[in-house]
């Protein structure tokens, strides 16, 4: 995962009814949005289990809720991910088989949302998934409700008063994890359980539909810097950085 860099940038600079079927919990509502309508399927913990990579392709296209104290829900469809490997993946928290007080929740049941900190100041989510110390960064989301507390939050930090775009709200995983209110507490939370955040299911992203490429801001890590670990939907303009080499392979 990517290591502390020296300056600390903005953010802008950085860029289910009580039934269960195949993982999925069905709730008594529906979605109605501008992107699509279904009804509301919390996922369950068959869903993260899973191999990271399987994972993180999954992940795509799901919806990320979190419930505010106040009621307000906050709805966010999944765009784009990394995959880290646990042991043999240099740039993971978790390489060598290390276990430590901040990383234990990669190591939990598939499921577990693992939060850390960057620049001292901001946070990204991820999930654990199968395999001993493996997880799934959440890197963007493409904002479907609750758009304006979203955009309110992102405030707070940011020095800049240039109105936010839709399209910059969850560009990235610490930007998303501020616009959801998602910081250090909801470490080793379980996203099947958890009261104030989880999933809801929409279709997947077809393979064709997927873009592979390298992760984001990995150095110093061999041949891992270069490995196709990070993936999200082809031609979403909420993605935080498109990789035009890896999308001329896409359908090929």
């Amino acid at each position: 995962m990517p290591t502390k860099r020296r300056r600390i940038p903005t953010l802008d600079e950085e860029e289910v009814d009580e039934k269960k079927v195949s993982g999925i919990q069905r709730e008594n509502a529906s979605v109605s949005s501008k992107y699509f309508q279904s009804q509301k399927m919390r996922l369950l913990s068959d869903f993260y289990n899973k191999p990271c990579i399987d994972l993180a392709k999954s992940f795509l296209g799901q919806i990320l809720v979190r419930r505010l104290p106040d009621g307000t829900e906050l709805r966010g469809r999944i765009v784009e991910t990394e995959s880290y490997l646990g042991g043999e993946d240099e740039a993971s928290h978790s390489r060598g088989g290390k276990r430590t007080e901040r990383n234990v929740a990669m190591f939990m049941e598939p499921g577990t949302i693992y939060v850390y900190q960057i620049y001292g100041m901001y946070f990204c989510m991820n999930v654990s998934s199968q395999g001993d110390g493996a997880a799934v960064l959440l890197r963007s989301l493409e904002p479907m409700e609750g758009l304006d507390t979203m955009r309110r939050f992102r405030n707070v930090k940011r020095n800049v008063q240039k109105p936010l775009k839709d399209k910059e709200l969850c560009n990235g995983p610490s930007k998303l994890c501020q616009a959801f209110a998602i910081e250090k507490s909801f470490d080793r939370r379980d996203l099947a359980n958890d009261q104030n955040t989880w999933l809801e299911a929409s279709p997947e992203i077809p393979e064709e539909d997927i873009v592979s490429c390298a992760r984001i801001g990995i150095s110093n890590a061999g041949e891992w810097t270069r490995k196709p670990l990070r993936f999200y939907i082809k031609d979403n303009k909420f993605v935080s950085v498109r990789d035009k080499t890896a999308e001329t392979t896409v359908n090929k």
